[in-house]
């Protein structure tokens, strides 16, 4: 019987369509030699149908034998198929049925490999080979028992017959449900997992993401990590398959924030960012998922942080209206020409067309910003003058309608150089996209210096003026988030924004978020401490090179870099005589009037800017300044009503607070810069401004904020002399509200110990004065316990200081608790002991304590 096992059956698939999947199938019989009475069963019920099949258009091969060999699947494909009619409802179900037999525990586990590999194989035929396999309950089970297999072809050949099962939407709740992710979960947290075997598992989990539910157990279970890690795996295929599912689950809302804490975003984002040749399969699976993630405001920072920009899709026929400029010599994207040498220009025009090649001088040496400018702008003008542009993605979004606001991603160069292209066009909607695009893009020093020397600047400058509303609207905002850069900033002055941005101001013709970014902008532009900032700037904080105080004091004296040179001097004027429009000035006092507490801040800085030029302080006192200012310091937060904070946040009341205390502080550095015109001073109510701002400085805002508070009421003060009713002097008031608080919080956070040393004494000359309530500000304000620190850690002179501020404070009894709770009593008893300098008053100020 043995050796009558020996012989070999093979089958040929009968389905014609099964032609380039066919293959010959090798399996064996249980290893035992069959002697016993277990054999005869086997025959009876195995080898049978196999002889049926056989006898019906397939080739059965199968061999037994006890040497543990025959582990090899020859997948060496049939020459010989034939065409049958055969249909696996009918014969093909004896044999389908004898290998799911063999897929159980009890049989050999060369046994079951044979079995699954041929049922894999079987049903790449085809959805009716499927069904074939479907017919028999528990066959899923069965295979998904079969991944815990130490063999690699047993579980390349379950996991990828769960593959073609689960790609059928019948069968998919059914793989689902039998538990096949948490054993693909097992399969691939092996570490000497072949590759085979994992891209077979990957597009399971692939076929099965497609269903919510199998999304949010994926998502929520411990495979995204591994997902993650598989995105750089050597075998392409085990990347795509890896991505496949990424995708999917980024389909989901809910997945998006657990895929971002997981790290997909670099990790895809390197996929699109690196040099080397990559599938176009997982590059676009990583773009759709980035797209899906970019759909949240704050995803899409972290996208562009990674070095992509998003672009609209605006379609092919958009860029038929691109016109490339010609020049007879070239020049940079930004508009920057490149000087001509001594040298004539080639005989046959090679110089104009290379760039460089015929420069010589040293300072026309390219920044690597400028490089790159070039090189995406020859890129996609290239693309768009041969009709190529956008090509790939409207093949990807086809089938959508044209209507969407379809959207891809970009490297960085390339994406700014599109973006730019695209505000050259004439299609408005396709403009105003490009511009909100650069306002979303444009979030570090590195991406607005991009648009810089890309160019767009000069092309948004333009657009500020167009007669569509939606499209201006978009280039103040793109010219708004551009000039948070300084170096940027310089260029959109140059280029003569201010004009076009005055003009819409004063005329009402941007809507109030609109209102909000012009004043943005001018108050970067007419910043009245710009010229410091110039010398002492050392560069953006997020990425770009520090300069040095020569360079900013070059680039305040010459702020176009394009060749225009111009003084600081010069600047002024010219923006005096734009600023100085009656209009725009009652349009400022008007914000003062009504608007949140930042707008007001703005438009009192650019008043500050135009105050400096006396030939504009008529002007600013026609326009009744006064009542602008009024408004700002009557600001409702102040005021302390209960009812209004019952229901309020507090971090929000505190926001509030901080945002009404810049207001008031911008409101009253310009107050006390308008006090040197005396046709102001004689305008003005001083006695209802000094009651305001005495009010303001005994009120909450930050103490920060009440430094400009305190000295424009010195100066009205001063102008104006003592007014009748008034109980205290303002200097006494200005000690208590800000010298003090400013002095005790100096003592407490400066690291300096010279500055801690200057600030105690001021304090206690303050106190030693006998201005009335100043030891009580001292204990109001916490300043107890940073002085018992002073005393034990700080200089000599310090603790003299501080222990004479100490002992006028132990004469009022209401502060003994406080300065027992921090702990003086110890540090006074070590100076006596010691016998430091200071140890007379210590011991004078230890029997004024109830616990000496």
């Amino acid at each position: 019987m043995a050796l009558s096992l020996a012989a070999r059956f093979t089958f040929n698939l009968p389905n014609q369509s099964l032609q380039t999947h066919a293959q010959v199938f090798t399996f064996r019989t249980p290893s035992r030699i069959l002697t016993t009475r277990s054999s005869s069963f086997f025959l009876a019920t195995h080898l049978k149908p196999l002889v049926k099949i056989n006898s019906t258009g397939f080739k059965v091969l199968t061999r037994a034998c006890s040497d543990g060999g025959g582990d090899k699947i020859d997948a060496s494909t049939s020459s010989d198929i034939k065409a049958s009619t055969i249909s696996p409802s009918t014969s093909g179900d004896e044999y389908v049925a004898l290998f799911v037999r063999m897929l159980g525990l009890d049989n050999d586990p060369l046994d079951r490999d044979q079995a699954v590999v041929a049922l894999w194989k079987y049903s790449l035929g085809g959805k009716q080979f499927i069904d074939a396999i479907m017919r028999f309950r528990g066959s899923i089970n069965l295979v998904v028992n079969l991944l815990k297999s130490e063999s690699t072809s047993t579980c390349e050949a379950a996991a990828g017959l769960l593959r073609t099962i689960s790609a059928v939407n019948a069968y998919r709740d059914l793989v689902g449900e039998s538990g096949a992710i948490e054993e693909i979960f097992g399969l691939l947290r092996r570490s000497s997992l072949v590759s085979d075997v994992k891209e077979q598992s990957l597009f399971t989990l692939c076929n099965l993401s497609v269903d919510e539910k199998f999304r949010s157990k994926i998502v929520h279970s411990d495979l995204l990590p591994i997902l993650i890690k598989l995105l750089e795996d050597e075998d392409i295929k085990v990347v795509e398959a890896a991505g496949g599912v990424l995708a999917n689950l980024a389909l989901s809302q809910s997945s998006h924030k657990i895929m971002v804490e997981a790290g997909v975003i670099p990790k895809l984002a390197k996929l699109l960012t690196t040099d080397a040749e990559g599938s176009k399969v997982i590059r676009k699976e990583a773009k759709n998922v980035l797209l899906e993630l970019a759909k949240d405001d704050f995803y899409k920072i972290l996208v562009v942080e990674e070095g992509l920009v998003i672009v609209p899709l605006i379609g092919t026929a958009a860029y038929k209206s691109f016109r490339p400029a010609l020049h007879s010599w070239p020049s940079l994207p930004d508009g920057t020409e490149i000087k001509q040498s001594s040298k004539g220009p080639s005989r046959f025009g090679a110089s104009e067309l290379l760039l460089g090649l015929n420069v010589q001088d040293k300072n026309s040496d390219l920044e690597e910003a400028k490089m790159n400018a070039i090189v995406g702008r020859t890129q996609q003008h290239f693309l768009a003058r041969i009709g190529a542009i956008e090509l790939e993605d409207q093949q990807i979004f086809n089938g959508e309608s044209s209507s969407d606001r379809r959207i891809t991603i970009l490297p960085w160069m390339d994406g700014v150089a599109r973006l730019t292209l695209i505000l050259t066009l004439e299609d408005e909607s396709a403009v105003a996209r490009a511009a909100e695009a650069i306002a979303d893009a444009s979030i570090s020093e590195h991406m607005r210096v991009s648009f810089k020397e890309a160019g767009a600047v000069k092309h948004l400058i333009q657009l500020v003026g167009h007669h569509n509303v939606i499209v201006r609207l978009a280039a103040i905002s793109a010219l708004d988030r551009l000039s948070l850069s300084n170096n940027v900033c310089q260029r959109i002055e140059a280029e003569g924004v201010l004009y076009p941005l005055i003009n819409s101001l004063k005329n009402s013709e941007i809507p109030g978020k609109g209102a909000d970014m012009i004043l943005n902008i001018l108050n970067r532009i007419l910043d009245p401490s710009r010229e410091m900032k110039f010398k002492f700037y050392d560069g953006p904080v997020n990425g770009s090179k520090r300069v040095d105080a020569k360079e900013n004091i070059e680039s305040a004296q010459n702020v176009d870099e394009i060749g225009v040179s111009r003084s600081t001097k010069s600047s002024q004027n010219i923006h005096v005589e734009y600023t100085s429009d009656s209009a725009f000035l009652v349009c400022l006092v008007e914000i003062l009037k009504t608007s949140a507490p930042v707008s007001q801040r703005k438009a009192a800085s650019i008043f500050e800017f135009m105050a400096v030029d006396q030939s504009c302080m008529e002007k600013i006192t026609s326009v009744d300044i006064a009542s602008g200012l009024d408004a700002v310091f009557k600001q409702s937060i102040l005021k302390g009503i209960e009812s209004n904070f019952d229901h309020q946040q507090p971090e929000l009341h505190a926001l509030e607070v901080e945002e009404a205390g810049h207001a008031i502080s911008a409101a009253s550095r310009l107050l006390t810069r308008l006090l040197d015109s005396d046709r102001f001073c004689q305008s003005i109510n001083s006695l209802h401004f000094t009651k305001q701002l005495r009010e303001i400085l005994r009120s909450s805002i930050p103490l920060h904020n009440k430094d400009w508070v305190a000295a424009c009421l010195v100066k009205l003060s001063s102008l104006s002399g003592p007014f009748p009713g008034f109980e205290d002097p303002i200097n006494r008031e200005v000690t208590l509200y800000e010298t003090v608080p400013r002095l005790i919080q100096q003592i407490k956070n400066s690291f300096s110990p010279e500055i801690q040393e200057a600030s105690v004494i001021e304090l206690n000359r303050i106190i030693s004065e006998g201005v009335v309530n100043s030891s009580r500000a001292v204990a109001i304000e916490g300043g107890i316990f940073p002085l018992v620190k002073l005393i034990e850690e700080g200089t000599d002179r310090a603790a003299e200081a501080g222990l004479a501020i100490l002992y006028n404070l132990s004469m009022d009894s209401e502060n003994h608790s406080a300065i027992l709770a921090a702990g003086a009593v110890p540090v006074l008893r070590r100076i006596v002991l010691s016998q430091r300098p200071q140890w007379t008053r210590a011991l004078h100020l230890l029997r004024t304590l109830p616990s000496s």
